[in-house]
Formats: structure tokens, sequence, C-alpha cells
């Protein structure tokens, strides 16, 4: 394996490093760097998608046909680097990175021609209806009814833990319009109009304040036949289909890198155990480098993945695997970020943070007093959000189960 750049791999660095110095506003870059979890401010968000549009950068990993990028799996890499290297807010994964592959792979040329040129531009904003209030992460277990009457499906029922449904334009769902005895069987994967009548949404808080999840109600939404993408019944293919891209086919190893090189960056002016600096620490600088070992090697994986995907392939199991280990990695590194901020890191203070959604029942200081730095009030947001990674896209005790079916066949 080649571990060096080619002269013309340097050179598209540098290309990406002027595009970010001369595109990334003190604004956006600021968005970027006080996120709070995978989520960036939604307005930086946006705004950063259309300049990416504009660029044609903003969905590389598409089909060139669609907007993509023909790009080798070591620009992939360079532009993810360089990106969070230089504070770039991530854009929201469900449209651009999820239900864009479903639709590809699975679409019609009419819902293909609609839907992704929109996405692009962001006219088109999705959300993800997939976990219901009494079947989280058994899927297959979900509830919503789909009613055919004549040329529509007519739902009845809720989903949970929906990500900027109070954004979102459209949400891409799974509903049950058989019910057999095998529950993976006789799903249906839709694509709904926000806007159609007996779509609610209710807002939930997180417990660090923010106002990103969502619960979504339907009651009697009538959704056009032609909105089914694949087969009515066969909607499992699908969502297994996506789910690849939710669980593992990105690039997170980039982004944990970066993170535990700051943590080690601060942790050499902290103060530790007996007025030291905290790198100096046994224990702790133990379990940051550690941190940063696994993180190379979550590189290494990652790249296997998208070998696969380049060449036309499924990663298969490969994606429960990733997605355990990027994860329970994040959770790890959100706690070493935690004990180097030390005590003004347990400040609550998200008005210095750019949270992914607005923030309830907090009341920023008249001055806008910060007690510590930036980095330290994002720490225990960072740190809390982290507890749903080995939960959402499928509990990690899932991925366990998915592994030990398909690679040692147990």
């Amino acid at each position: 394996m080649e571990t060096g750049w080619s002269a013309v791999d340097l050179a598209f660095r540098d290309e990406v490093r002027a595009f970010l110095d001369r595109e990334l506003t003190p604004e956006l870059r600021r968005a970027g760097r006080l996120m709070t979890s995978v989520y960036a401010d939604h307005e930086a968000s946006m705004a950063w998608q259309r300049i990416l549009h504009g660029r044609g950068w903003a969905a590389p990993g598409w089909p060139v046909e669609y907007g993509g990028c023909d790009w080798s799996l070591t620009r992939h890499y360079i532009f993810s680097r360089e990106s969070i290297l230089a504070g770039a807010p991530s854009l929201s994964p469900m449209g651009i990175r999820m239900v864009a592959h479903a639709i590809i792979g699975y679409g019609t040329p009419a819902q293909k021609k609609f839907f992704l040129p929109r996405i692009l531009t962001g006219e088109v904003f999705f959300c993800q209806g997939y976990s219901e209030p009494e079947s989280g992460s058994d899927l297959a277990a979900l509830s919503m009814a789909a009613v055919r009457d004549g040329d529509d499906l007519v739902l009845d029922g809720s989903k949970i833990w929906t990500t900027h449904a109070g954004e979102a334009n459209w949400i891409f769902c799974l509903a049950r319009t058989t019910r057999s005895d095998r529950k993976q069987h006789g799903i249906t994967f839709l694509l709904v109009d926000m806007t159609t009548p007996g779509v609610t949404v209710r807002p939930l808080v997180m417990t660090s304040g923010e106002q990103v999840q969502n619960q979504v109600f339907f009651e009697q939404v009538r959704v056009p036949v032609g909105n089914v993408l694949g087969e009515i019944d066969d909607g499992w293919t699908v969502a297994k289909y996506l789910l690849v891209f939710e669980r593992g086919s990105g690039a997170v190893a980039p982004a944990l890198q970066v993170k535990a090189t700051e943590i080690a960056e601060h942790a050499s002016t902290q103060p530790g155990p007996g007025g030291r600096p905290l790198i100096e620490d046994p224990s702790f600088s133990a379990r940051l480098a550690d941190a940063q070992v696994r993180a190379d090697v979550l590189e290494v994986l990652e790249y296997r993945a998208l070998a696969v995907l380049q060449a036309g392939g499924n990663p298969g199991p490969a994606s429960s695997m990733l997605k355990i280990l990027g994860t329970e990695l994040s959770q790890r590194i959100s706690e070493l970020a935690l004990e180097a901020a030390g005590p003004q890191g347990r400040v609550y203070q998200p008005h210095a943070t750019a949270p992914g959604g607005p923030v309830v029942d907090y009341t920023p200081p008249p001055d806008g007093h910060l007690s510590g730095q930036e980095w330290q009030a994002v720490a225990p947001l960072f740190y809390l959000n982290n507890r749903a990674g080995s939960i959402y896209a499928g509990s990690n005790e899932i991925q366990r189960n998915i592994l030990a079916k398909a690679v040692l066949k147990l």
C-alpha cells in the first residue's frame, strides 16, 4: 500500500485548500469548529452545501452522471480531511449521503429526475422516518400502516427520533403494507411530502438541551403510489441497501483523528494531577494514544469499504463493523475531550457553541460571558450527543448480531 501522496494528489490537495480558504467564511468555519454532534447548524450547513454545489463538490460520492465526482479513493480522503481541518460544517446526511443512493439504485427515471437535482441544490431536504416508539432498533418490527386506496397509500402511525423533521420538506420512511409471518416482508419504502395534510411534527428535547430530534405523526396521510421507491412490499430490500450507506460507507476516521489531535494539544496546556500538564499523566496519555491508534486502524478499514463501493460492490457486513468501531471510538474520544476540558468543561454554555438545533430552556448571559474557552464549552455537549451514537442507525448490539450471522454463521 502506498503511504505517500503522488504529485497529482498533492496538486488536488492544494486545489481543495485554495477552494476552502476562498469560500469558507469566518461564520461557516465557526459553525464547523463548534459543532456539538454530527449535525452542524442547519443554516450554515445549507449555505455550505450551496457553495459546494456551485463547485460540483456537494455529492462527490454519487455517480458522475447524476452530479458526482470521478475521484479516486485518495481524492475522497483528501477532500474529507482537508474540509475537517479547515473547519467546514458538515452536510446533512439524510439526503445526499443516504436516500439519494437508494433513489439512484431503485428509483424510477421520473423519481431520479425530480429528486436528485433538488437534493443537490437543497430545494429538497429529507429527514428519515425509520424508528417507531415500539420498534426502535428492531426496525423490521415497525407497524405504521400503509393501506392501498386507488392510486394512493394511506398512512397511519408515527415515527420517532426523526432528526431535523422540523426543517425537512420531505421524509423517506418505511410503512407496513402487508402482514405476514416474516416481519421483513410486507414493508414498503415511501417518499412523503412533509406538507401533505395529516403530517404533524412534535419536537423532542435532547439531554444536551438541543431540539434536533422529533416525533412525526401520520394521520390519514395520502401518498401517491408513484412515490414508492422500489416495489410495494419489498421496501426491506431498499432499506438494507440504504443502511449500508448510513452505517459505514462514509469517512468517519479523519474527523476522529483531527479530534484526537486537538485533545492532545489542549491537554498539553491543561493542568492534570499534581498540577502538571494533563498530557503527562500516564493514564490519560495511554488512553489518548490508544484512541489515536484505533482511529488510524479505522481509516484503513474505511478505505477497504470504499474500495468495494468504488468497484461497484456492496461492503455488506463490513458496514456493521465500521458502524460499531466508529461510534464507540467517537464515544471514547468524547470522554477524553470532557476530561481534558476539566472543571470549566462541566459548565453548561451552549451559547458558545454551534448546536445542530435550537437550544430550549436556556438563557445565555447578557454579556456573552464564557467560562473557559470555546472548545471547553463544546466538550460536554459533544459528550452528551455521542451517547446516542451506539444506538442510532441500528444499535451496536444489532450490528453484532448481523456480524455473528453473516460472518461467523452463528
